[in-house]
């Protein structure tokens, strides 16, 4: 069983096995970031139902934290338990080697071991769209309700966040306080415009502050802090959302590709080449991370 310092205040647990990812976790946490706690990074087939023990939160697969900053984004406070995970996406993406359940990485079984065991009130979770993203969700669905949860899903894309990208996930939530699922919808133009704007300057904050990571996961600060940062351009330059509302997006670079097509990618990145600290590292990053605000419009729906 792992050993953590025990703190005062409402813990999370994050469990991520990639170094750099998890040292990126630890600096957002230090920065105030995302919900306070430690990060486990051992595989999530060695985590033991007892290590969970006086969590208030649990993100698996935490990545750069992405499920806990968008459960801020909605609102979500640190003391309020639940559990979050995107499972590998690699068995069941068009990109990969289509190898499905039989891949290692297909890590829900153990994932829904720690479920069934500890049985967090409320879990959330992402995996890619398509058909085997569907068969893995039919499956998903069939274990959670066969242990007494109500599940659901939804089929959204960045986009409609105002990304400059599709991006199309699954996202599903289980939940044992509710006898039958209910569906509910979320206009994502419903907040206030100033709350909106507020979240999209979060988020740049949120993205930065692992910037400062070696491509060793060390953690070593490379230049100006997130403070320190050029600030986004003013309100009146950003097209992503209207003029009135800042975008996280609205200073992206745009890297002109082989195929004659122009991809969007976070400033700093290019060149991408191997040898250059970090950048390989936060691509990386980047590319394995959900959307919080789509993550967030969710939660706001499920709940």
């Amino acid at each position: 069983m792992m050993e953590f310092i025990r703190h005062l205040d409402p813990l999370a647990y994050y469990n991520e096995i990639d170094p750099y990812a998890a040292q990126w976790l630890r600096n957002l946490i230090s920065a105030g970031h995302i919900a306070p706690g430690d990060v486990d990074e051992r595989s999530i087939v060695d985590v033991q139902p007892d290590d969970l023990r006086g969590y208030t939160q649990c993100h698996f697969f935490a990545g750069i934290g992405g499920w806990s900053y968008a459960l801020r984004l909605a609102g979500w406070p640190n003391d309020r338990p639940v559990w979050t995970g995107s499972c590998p996406c690699q068995p069941f993406s068009q990109a990969g080697a289509h190898r499905g359940s039989s891949d290692e990485r297909h890590l829900w079984p153990s994932f829904f071991s720690l479920i069934s065991e500890c049985r967090p009130s409320r879990v959330f979770g992402e995996q890619v769209a398509g058909a085997a993203g569907l068969a893995w969700l039919d499956h998903v669905c069939a274990d959670l309700e066969g242990a007494g949860y109500a599940a659901a899903a939804a089929n959204l894309c960045a986009a409609g966040a105002g990304a400059p990208h599709i991006r199309q996930r699954l996202y599903w939530v289980a939940d044992t306080e509710r006898g039958t699922t209910e569906r509910r919808g979320y206009d994502l133009d419903a907040a206030p415009r100033s709350a909106e704007s507020e979240a999209w300057e979060r988020q740049r904050v949120w993205v930065e502050s692992g910037a400062g990571c070696d491509v060793d996961g060390l953690g070593l600060t490379q230049g100006p802090g997130p403070q320190e940062r050029e600030r986004p351009r003013a309100l009146g330059e950003i097209q992503t959302r209207g003029p009135e509302q800042a975008s996280p997006w609205s200073d992206l670079e745009w890297i002109e590709c082989s195929d004659d097509k122009a991809r969007p990618t976070q400033p700093g990145l290019f060149p991408l080449a191997h040898g250059i600290p970090g950048r390989v590292g936060r691509l990386r990053a980047y590319g394995n991370a959900i959307v919080p605000q789509v993550a967030a419009a969710f939660i706001r729906a499920a709940v």
